[in-house]
This record gives structure tokens, sequence and C-alpha cells, in this order.
């Protein structure tokens, strides 16, 4: 796996992203990719994804691949937007954290696109 942070000047993180190798579905799969809320919009989202491609390329794969909420239409839109197309449709669920520190089980349509590299 690798793991991509991209910090402020200042050091504070402002993005941060990942690739799975080892997904069994196909290596390639980028995951947690997510731009702080009040820096979106100004291409670091894209930079950070054009990074995670390069090592991807690196490995000597040649597509990437994501699953983004059915919901999440400006991440879908960016997607799309750099190339990736949808191939399939899944329903999936994780742990997630509510305000409180409360754990609840969260459960999400996704979409799941890919682009070859």
């Amino acid at each position: 796996m690798d793991y991509v942070a991209v910090r402020a000047p200042g050091g504070e993180p402002i993005a941060k992203g990942a690739v799975d190798y080892t997904d069994p579905r196909s290596p390639g799969k980028l995951w947690q990719v997510a731009t702080h809320p009040a820096l979106q919009s100004l291409g670091i989202g894209s930079a950070l994804i054009v990074a995670l491609e390069d090592r991807i390329r690196r490995r000597g794969l040649t597509s990437a691949w994501l699953a983004v909420e059915v919901s999440n239409s400006r991440a879908r839109a960016l997607y799309a937007r750099l190339g990736y197309k949808p191939f399939a449709a899944m329903t999936d669920g994780w742990d997630a954290q509510r305000d409180d520190g409360s754990v609840y089980w969260y459960e999400t349509d996704l979409v799941l696109m890919r682009r070859h590299l």
C-alpha cells in the first residue's frame, strides 16, 4: 500500500489518499481520497490523484479504480473529469464514528469507476 498526505507549508495535513495493491478485486485501488473541505476546488485533489496514479504506473500496472458514494456527485464529477468511467455498482458498509465518539455501522451505495493509465 502507498499512502500520500499533502501538507500545507506549516505542516498541517490538507489532503490524503492511498493506493491498495492487494484488493482481491484488482490491484491499484484508490481509497481514502479526501481534501480538507475549505480547500476543495483548488486542484489539490486532482494533483493528489495524479501522484497516486504515478505510483500505480511505477508498479507496472495499467489501470486505477475506486469506489465513490452515489450521493457524492461532486467527487464523481471530479473522477469523471480525470477520465474515470463507471463499471459497476455495489452496496458496502463500514464502522464510522459520530461526533460524540460512538461507533455505528454506515451503509451506502457505491459506484465503481476505473481509468486506464
